[in-house]
């Protein structure tokens, strides 16, 4: 996480004012739970909220620091300096708690804002691949396949189909989140021997949360492979749209381009360049969030009823991942609003194999008039052959062709090669995916 790639609302998220605060929100519900059981005195816990969660200004965070310092303990560092600050009723507070039940609490917490900001910026994001999508619906471009002039397509296609990518890991993203967003406050192994398991409740209900079924001291990992796991498929999605983009932009392709602003240069030493930057750094951030997976997966397996080998890495991930991910939505957002197309070099490529994208419907075309599918493929590739190996013109060559015209007439054949015929069913494709 460095500025470079930071977004202030999701780096604010992981500061450590803002874990302090929801931390004491967690202690102070709890103590008003306690306080409903007469477990703690009410006055008590009406003493702890007068010193509310913005209480933690850099003051405070340099205390706690100077604190944890000694105590090598970040709970008990932040218990004492509420203690120090509060008086003598800061002796109720984490009555019957362990210290994952505030820091797993905090952390589903954080984990639910930032996926609320990812959410904010998938809306986005599918707005402008919306919006582009209908400009470029009818606009034909060549389709490929290993990188080689296939059949065409439209320009609307592609990023219609990168709506129903982004669409569907919203979907994700939202199941992610309501998995992730659970309590636990249930004491030292999960069993509430020393704790109500009403207290759990209440605190789960402030906080936006649900409760943890059995959380065993801490909130089951599983819950975050799985979040991290779609943080990761969003991210490879981001990279699939940069990929075809910096292919796309490529000299000899250049059927779409990042804007080039003014002022802006592409190269140190080559003035002419106007390079896809932007495509390119957005394929090197989703590696970042991809790295976050595995160690997430391999903190699913703690020893026991707990172990903290989880927590490190939970402290560089979460950040890292959250807000590598805000960046690169944002950017990848702004990139499509602003893509430069150009269908004059679209046609240009369609035309560019003299019309052997039309190999296929001339096949399909001779099996109708009587020819095995065996016999139609090979006379089609013989005559493709030419255009490939000779530079000659795919018509010309089939209608010199005795044993094609022996099945088709020239008007026949001519009738193969309409653009139009690859194009009827687009409005289908995007009822379906951006309904009627």
């Amino acid at each position: 996480m460095i500025p470079r790639y930071t977004r202030k609302e999701m780096a604010d998220i992981w500061s450590p004012s803002t874990k302090f605060r929801i931390m004491f929100e967690i202690e102070a519900h709890a103590c008003d739970a306690m306080a409903a059981l007469g477990v703690v005195p009410k006055a008590a816990a009406k003493a702890i909220w007068k010193h509310g969660p913005d209480y933690f200004d850099d003051r405070a965070i340099a205390r706690i620091d100077e604190i944890e310092h000694v105590t090598k303990h970040d709970v008990i560092a932040f218990l004492t300096f509420v203690a120090e600050e509060v008086g003598e009723e800061a002796r109720f507070l984490h009555q019957g708690m362990t210290s994952s039940d505030v820091l797993d609490t905090c952390f589903a917490v954080q984990l639910s804002r930032a996926a609320d900001l990812l959410l904010a910026d998938m809306k986005k994001l599918l707005g402008a691949l919306k919006t582009r999508a209908y400009e470029t619906k009818d606009m034909v471009c060549m389709g490929r396949s290993h990188g080689i002039h296939a059949e065409p397509v439209t320009m609307g296609l592609k990023f219609a189909r990168w709506y129903a990518e982004m669409e569907r890991s919203t979907k994700r993203l939202k199941a992610a989140k309501k998995d992730i967003a659970t309590c636990a406050i249930s004491g030292a192994v999960g069993t509430f021997a020393n704790i109500d398991p009403s207290v759990e409740a209440h605190v789960a209900d402030k906080m936006g949360l649900t409760i943890e079924p059995v959380s065993t001291q801490i909130i089951p990992r599983d819950r975050h492979a799985m979040f991290f796991a779609t943080l990761g498929v969003i991210a490879s999605s981001i990279e699939n749209i940069a990929t075809e983009i910096r292919h796309l932009q490529r000299t000899e392709v250049l059927e779409a381009e990042e804007f080039f602003s003014k002022g802006q240069k592409g190269s140190s030493a080559m003035p002419h360049k106007r390079n896809p930057v932007l495509s390119e750094n957005l394929c090197g951030l989703a590696r970042l969030v991809r790295a976050t997976v595995t160690p997430a997966l391999e903190n699913v397996a703690l020893w026991h009823e707990r172990d903290i080998s989880h927590s490190s890495v939970e402290r560089g991930i979460a950040p890292d991942a959250t807000v590598t991910l805000d960046f690169a939505l944002v950017r990848l957002t702004g990139l499509i609003d602003k893509l430069v197309v150009y269908p004059k070099n679209m046609q240009r490529n369609l035309n560019q194999l003299s019309g052997l994208v039309f190999s296929q419907r001339v096949m399909l075309a001779l099996t109708q008039k009587g020819l095995s599918r065996e016999e139609s493929y090979a006379l089609v590739q013989r005559n493709a052959m030419k255009v490939w190996e000779e530079g000659k013109d795919f018509l010309t060559e089939l209608k010199k062709d005795k044993k094609v015209k022996a099945s088709m007439t020239d008007k026949e054949i001519e009738a193969l090669f309409d653009l139009t015929y690859h194009t009827k069913h687009i409005d289908t494709i995007f009822n379906r995916v951006f309904g009627k």
